[in-house]
């Protein structure tokens, strides 16, 4: 028990995620009693047990699609007639809460120039975690992007060496220039990136979409990727298009659609 306790603290300072599976009731004869746990990771490999067996095989694969879809479940077996569809035959019922434990979303700010800075700062008040890469080392540092949490300074195409990127990652490409977006985001649309926003004229964006097919990259990967980026605000300053970039994250992020809410 000791171990799955230090396990969580573990997910949380290293912002991985997990899922912890407890026994809430049982009744009769079971193979754990309640407050059994169990901890399963995102690779499918786990700490603790709820039984072994079927039972535990079911409750690892909701443990799993849990940390995809970020709910809790309440799972209820009976432990009887297996030709029926029970998870066993010991006899008795159990039932088990899934909670899965999603780490904070991290902002990945991609070009830490004035944009770039400035999105940092609006997420940093927003309570999303915030990375800074550039492979200009002068605006990967503390004192050029004060907000940011973590820094990569690599080039864009190295940075899914340098970074875990989870469905909890939103990659924001405030970069310089449509080179450098040919040359480095093909590796990016093959991570498991929550989402993909590239800042730039539709022309540009035109541009580098060329480029990609030309490099293999299918049509439909690169219909997820948001670019121009933002919603539309008719925004000027790097403060404005901050707002216009995190405001469209939190509409992805939260299922919304950006359309006015006046009636």
């Amino acid at each position: 028990m000791v171990n799955i306790y230090q396990a969580i603290l573990e997910l949380e300072a290293d912002h991985k995620a997990g899922a912890l599976c407890t026994i809430i009731g049982a009744q009769g004869s079971t193979p754990r009693h309640e407050g059994s746990k169990m901890l399963v990771y995102e690779d499918g490999s786990f700490i603790g047990t709820v039984g072994g067996g079927e039972v535990e095989n079911r409750v690892r694969k909701e443990a799993a699609e849990s940390l995809v879809d970020g709910k809790t479940r309440l799972l209820k077996y009976r432990m009887v007639d297996p030709k029926s569809g029970d998870a066993g035959v010991c006899g008795g019922t159990m039932e088990v809460f899934v909670e899965p434990m999603i780490p904070s979303p991290l902002i990945v700010v991609i070009g830490g120039g004035h944009v770039g800075k400035a999105v940092a700062t609006l997420a940093k008040t927003l309570k999303f975690r915030v990375a800074i890469s550039d492979d200009r080392p002068e605006f990967c540092t503390p004192e050029a992007n004060p907000d940011a949490d973590e820094f990569y300074c690599v080039p864009m195409e190295k940075l899914p060496e340098a970074l875990d990127i989870t469905p909890q990652t939103y990659l924001v490409l405030t970069t310089r220039g449509s080179n450098v977006d040919i040359q480095g985001l093909a590796p990016l649309l093959k991570t498991k990136a929550a989402y993909i926003g590239i800042i730039g004229s539709k022309r540009r964006w035109l541009v580098t979409r060329k480029a990609l097919l030309e490099q293999g990259i299918t049509e439909e990967r690169l219909n997820q990727v948001y670019s121009p980026i933002g919603l539309e605000l008719k925004a000027e300053t790097p403060e404005e298009i901050a707002v216009s970039i995190i405001a469209e994250i939190i509409m992805v992020r939260n299922g919304g659609t950006g359309g006015k809410m006046k009636i």
